[in-house]
């Protein structure tokens, strides 16, 4: 059915150019951005282009966010930045009737486009559509639905380029990603967890427009110029397609809803106080605690580790590692056997040196504030098992 719908109602090079650029004035194309979901992959919005045809009453959604977790090895090409995405092509009934099960509004921004405009669009649409052009490598920042989207209009604008009425802000991938996730904090610290110190790299405008909602207000904002040197407003209309109806959103309370990564952290810090506290009033560390600590950060490290060689171009270089570290699962058996003979692993100084390091990283990572404290707490308590076991064997003097 779709085959049928790409091949008949977008026109295509073998029907007569006057007579398909006359069939454009009939034709509107809508830039549309989706409102943010509650699902992890729907939180940034989304975006689609609408190719609506009133002479011939054709009414399609363009949509580049297609994709299956049924992709053998989905999960593993995900985190290796190997995710494969599809353009598809639906009745635009029935991309409305998705977004309206999941109360989601629709907001339709129709072009200002010449004939000829229209034309190159509606050719490159069914030209993107052909089975061997459809599926590309995604990529959340660089090649996403939105980028598509955008890239499909301003490739085929007759233009001496895009004049925008509102400044440029300063930004980074993670501000973005933040302003995105300010009612999830859960999702914005295990980004953070993920994105390294190339996500803080200053970003340009067309560099935001990987966001559905930079790239609506991008295109309010913009106007073409003419190969004549005349200016035209890049939007015609905005308006609702559909309004947001949260009544349709139904969502089940959960703990982590309460809890914030911050919180949970703190709470940890003053547990783990408390144990130091003890320990040093027994002279004595609880290797157990240890061990949990050592093979926790080292399973995280492993992700972080992985992370090196994914095809994400701004998880490869990560300050985190520093705590996070893969070798510390190595180190579980030998540091705890140590403190359980009342001496403390040449390791303890290794974790000690790391946790500075990474703290110093601040400076050019924004590291999440649960990971500083987290590292705070690992340099004190590396540094309180090295004074304990110390002061328990102190080193003889020579007489």
């Amino acid at each position: 059915m779709l085959v049928a719908i790409a091949t008949f109602c977008i026109p295509t090079h073998a029907q007569q150019q006057d007579s398909l650029l006359a069939d454009m004035d009939s034709v509107e194309i809508s830039l549309l951005t989706c409102s943010p979901g509650h699902q992890v992959w729907s939180v940034y919005g989304h975006t689609a282009l609408r190719y609506f045809d009133k002479k011939h009453h054709d009414d399609l959604a363009i949509n580049w966010g297609m994709f299956s977790f049924q992709q053998k090895n989905f999960i593993t090409r995900f985190i290796f930045g190997k995710t494969d995405y599809q353009m598809g092509i639906e009745p635009f009934n029935y991309f409305m009737i998705e977004y309206a099960k999941d109360g989601r509004s629709i907001i339709a921004q129709r072009l200002n486009l010449t004939r000829e405009e229209k034309l190159a669009i509606s050719q490159a649409i069914a030209q993107n559509y052909q089975p061997q052009n459809r599926e590309y490598r995604y990529n959340f920042f660089y090649d996403n639905c939105t980028t598509r989207a955008r890239d499909m209009i301003f490739d085929n604008l007759q233009t001496k380029g895009i004049l925008y009425s509102s400044k440029e802000k300063e930004s980074t991938w993670r501000k973005e990603i933040h302003n995105m996730n300010k009612s999830y904090p859960w999702n914005t610290f295990s980004t953070d967890l993920l994105l390294g110190i190339k996500a803080d790299n200053k970003i340009g405008r067309k560099e935001e427009q990987f966001l559905p909602h930079n790239l609506q207000a991008d295109f309010a904002a913009a106007k073409i110029i003419e190969t004549s040197g005349k200016e035209r407003t890049l939007v015609d209309s905005t308006y609702y397609i559909l309004k947001e109806n949260k009544q349709n959103v139904h969502i089940e309370p959960s703990i982590w809803d309460t809890i914030t990564p911050r919180a949970l952290f703190y709470a940890f810090l003053f547990l783990n106080l408390i144990i130091v506290i003890i320990e040093w009033q027994r002279k004595k560390t609880f290797w157990l605690v240890d061990l949990i600590l050592l093979t926790l950060s080292g399973l995280a490290g492993l992700i972080l580790t992985a992370m090196i060689f994914s095809e994400h171009p701004t998880v490869s270089l990560n300050t985190l590692i520093l705590v996070l570290n893969p070798f510390n699962l190595v180190f579980v058996y030998p540091v705890s056997n140590q403190i359980i003979k009342g001496k403390a692993h040449w390791y303890f100084r290794v974790l000690a040196y790391c946790c500075l390091m990474m703290l110093v990283g601040t400076s050019w990572q924004d590291i999440p504030s649960p990971m500083i404290i987290l590292a705070a707490f690992l340099l004190l308590r590396t540094c309180s098992v090295i004074y304990i076991y110390a002061s328990r064997n102190p080193k003889k003097k020579n007489k």
